[in-house]
C-alpha cells in the first residue's frame, strides 16, 4: 500500500512537468461560427429588424412595464434602458444606472414572437448569470429530487444506528446534508435565503472538527453500519458505475473544467498558462499551476478543439479524480481499521450528493480533496506530506493553510524540527517540480496578478459577506481563521489519523466561512476529512499510528 501511494504521489507531481515539453507544429483552429446569442443594437428604434415582430422601442415599454423593474426605475431617477436584439427568438432590454460608468442594475427578455416577458433580474442576479436557477447549470440532472433526494437518504440511512438513536453522528450527518437546503434555494434563484443558510451547518462541523481534534482521550462507541459491510460494498460497485454512466450521458462541463483543458493544451505547446485566455473563458487562469498540469494526460488523449463544446478530457478527468477518493478513502480506512472501515468510507463519498454534484459539473475540486486525502494518506511519512500539501496548494491556494498542522503531525518528543524539515523537504521538491512550467515559460507576475491577486480581490454575492457588504467582520473571521491554522498545529491533540483529518477540515471549514466566494462545489474538499474524523475515531482501533498491528493497544 505504501509503495502504491508513494508511487501515485510521483505520478501527479511528475505529470505536468514532463508532459509540458510536449510540442506540436499545429494548434487546433479556434472556431468563426457566430453566437447565436450575440446582442446586437438596432439603429433604428421604431422598426422591426429583419425577421423580428417587435421594435426596439416596443421591448422597452414591455421592459418598463415588469414590476420589478417599474419598481427599479423610480429608485435610480436617470436610469435608461437599451434594448438589443438577442438572436432572432428574442430581445434583451438592459437597465443602466445613471452616471458616465456603464452599469446593468436591470435585464429583461422578451420572446419576440409573444411579446412575453421570458427572464427579468435585478440586483446581483444580472452580473452573476449563476445566481439565476437556470435548471441543471451544474451538474446537469444530479439536481433531480428524484436523484438527490434517494442518495441523501441512503448516505445518512447507512450510518444511523437505531440501537443508540441519540448519538451525536446522526446530527453530523443531518448537518452535512443539511447544505441541500441552502442548494435547493439557490437552484430556485432564491440566494436570499440560499447564503445565510450555508453558515449553520459550516459553523457547527467547524466546532465538532476541533472536539474531535483536541479531545485526546475516550473515543465514542463504534459505528455499525445499518446494512452489513458487504451490502456496502456492493452498493459502492452499484454507484461508482451510476456515477460514471450519469457523467457520461448527463453531466456539463463548468468553466472550471473548461479552464483545466484549455490550460493543458497551452502546456503541450509550450505556450505561456496565465494570460490570453479565450473570451468565453477569459478569467481561466486563476489557480495554481497543478490545476492545469494534471489534465495534459487526459487533453492529450482527447485533444481539445478550441471551442467550449462537450470537452471530453474535462469528463475523463473528473471521473478520475472522483475514482481516486474513493480509492483514497478506502486506503485510508484500511489503514486505520481494515477493509470494513474503508469500505465505510468509500460508501459515505459515494452516496454524498454533493460529491456527485462535483463530478456531474465536471471540476477539480474533487482533485483538491484527492490531494489533501493523499496527504493524510501518508501521515507517517512527513516528506510525503509535505509533498501532497504542496500538490494541493497549487492547485487552489487554500489548502496551503493545512501547512503547520500537517507539518507538525506526530512529530516524536524533541524532534519536531527534525519532523518540520523532511515536510519542507517534501513540500519544496514538488513544488519546485511542478512550477518548472513557470520558470520556463511564465512572467511571474503575470502568475501572481492573474491568480493570487485575482482570487483575493473577487466579488461575490454567494457569500454572507459579498451579499451583505460586511467587509470588517470578514476580516476578522478571516484573522480568526489564519489564527486557527497556527495554533491547532502546536496545541496538544490526537496524534491518530482521525485527529490529523478534524484538525485539516477545521482548518478547512474555518477558511470557506471568510471567504468571499463559497460555493457548493467546495463542500467535498471537506467532507472526506469529516467522515474519517466522525468514523475512524469512534471505529475499534481507531487510535493506532500508522503500520501498527490492528490488535496493539490504542495509545493514550
Amino acid at each position: 500500500m505504501r509503495v502504491s501511494a508513494l508511487a501515485l504521489l510521483a505520478l501527479l507531481a511528475l505529470a505536468g512537468s514532463a508532459t509540458a515539453q510536449v510540442r506540436h507544429t499545429e494548434t487546433p483552429a479556434q472556431a468563426t461560427e457566430p453566437d447565436p446569442n450575440a446582442l446586437i443594437r438596432p439603429t433604428d428604434l421604431t422598426t422591426p429588424p429583419t425577421a423580428h415582430h417587435l421594435t426596439a422601442n416596443q421591448a422597452l415599454a414591455i421592459a418598463r412595464r415588469v414590476p420589478k423593474i417599474a419598481d427599479l426605475l423610480r429608485r435610480h431617477p436617470g436610469a435608461h434602458g437599451e434594448a438589443y436584439e438577442k438572436g432572432l427568438v428574442q430581445w434583451q432590454v438592459s437597465i443602466f444606472a445613471p452616471g458616465k460608468e456603464r452599469k446593468e442594475i436591470g435585464q429583461v427578455k422578451i420572446d419576440d414572437a409573444t411579446g412575453a416577458v421570458v427572464e427579468a433580474w435585478t440586483g446581483f442576479q444580472v452580473a452573476w448569470t449563476m445566481a439565476r436557477g437556470y435548471p441543471g447549470a451544474f451538474g446537469r440532472i444530479v439536481n433531480s429530487p428524484w436523484i438527490w433526494v434517494p442518495l441523501s437518504v441512503l448516505f445518512v440511512l447507512a450510518f444511523v444506528d437505531p440501537r443508540r438513536p441519540f448519538r451525536w453522528l446522526h446530527l453530523d450527518l443531518l448537518a452535512l446534508s443539511a447544505f441541500s437546503v441552502s442548494l435547493a434555494f439557490f437552484n430556485h434563484a432564491d440566494i436570499g435565503w440560499s447564503v445565510p443558510l450555508v453558515y449553520p451547518p459550516l459553523v457547527y462541523l467547524l466546532i465538532r472538527m476541533l472536539v474531535v481534534a483536541l479531545r485526546r482521550g475516550g473515543d465514542a462507541p463504534p459505528v455499525r453500519p445499518l446494512v452489513p459491510i458487504a451490502w456496502l460494498a456492493v452498493a459502492c460497485v452499484f454507484l461508482i458505475g451510476f456515477r460514471i454512466g450519469l457523467n457520461a450521458t448527463n453531466s456539463n462541463v463548468i468553466d472550471v473544467g473548461y479552464s483545466g483543458v484549455i490550460g493543458a493544451d497551452k502546456l503541450a505547446h509550450g505556450k505561456p498558462l496565465y494570460g490570453d485566455f479565450p473570451k468565453d473563458d477569459q478569467y481561466g487562469d486563476t489557480y495554481g499551476p497543478v490545476a492545469y498540469e494534471v489534465y495534459v494526460p487526459f487533453e492529450r488523449l482527447e485533444p481539445w478543439h478550441g471551442v467550449w463544446d462537450d470537452l471530453p478530457a474535462a469528463h475523463i478527468a473528473a471521473v478520475f479524480f472522483d475514482l481516486l477518493c474513493v480509492l483514497l478513502l478506502f486506503l485510508i480506512g484500511r489503514q486505520i481499521r481494515g477493509p470494513d472501515l474503508g469500505v465505510m468510507l468509500a460508501y459515505a463519498w459515494c452516496s454524498y450528493p454533493f460529491t456527485l454534484y462535483v463530478s456531474n459539473s465536471n471540476t477539480n475540486d474533487s482533485l483538491l480533496a484527492a490531494l489533501v486525502l493523499l496527504a493524510v494518506l501518508l501521515a507517517g511519512r512527513p516528506a510525503g506530506r509535505g509533498a501532497a500539501t504542496a500538490l494541493a496548494g497549487l492547485t487552489k491556494f487554500a489548502p496551503l493553510a493545512l501547512a503547520p498542522v500537517l507539518a507538525t503531525h506526530a512529530a516524536p518528543r524533541g524532534r519536531l524540527a527534525g519532523t518540520m524539515a523532511r515536510f519542507a523537504v517534501g513540500f519544496l521538491v514538488a513544488g519546485a517540480i511542478a512550477c518548472i512550467p513557470l520558470f520556463l515559460h511564465e512572467n511571474l507576475s503575470d502568475f501572481w496578478k492573474h491568480s493570487v491577486q485575482f482570487q483575493a480581490d473577487r466579488g461575490s454575492p454567494f457569500s454572507i459577506w459579498g451579499f451583505r457588504g460586511w467587509t470588517t467582520a470578514q476580516h476578522v473571521v478571516q484573522g480568526l481563521a489564519v489564527l486557527l491554522a497556527i495554533v491547532i498545529a502546536f496545541v496538544p491533540r490526537r496524534r491518530d489519523v482521525a485527529g490529523l483529518a478534524a484538525a485539516c477540515a477545521a482548518v478547512l471549514l474555518a477558511l470557506e466561512l471568510g471567504v468571499t466566494h463559497w460555493f457548493y462545489l467546495y463542500v467535498p474538499w471537506f467532507f472526506g476529512l469529516v467522515m474519517l474524523a466522525l468514523l475512524g475515531r469512534s471505529s475499534p482501533g481507531a487510535g493506532r499510528p500508522p503500520g501498527s498491528s490492528p490488535r496493539s493497544p490504542t495509545p493514550a
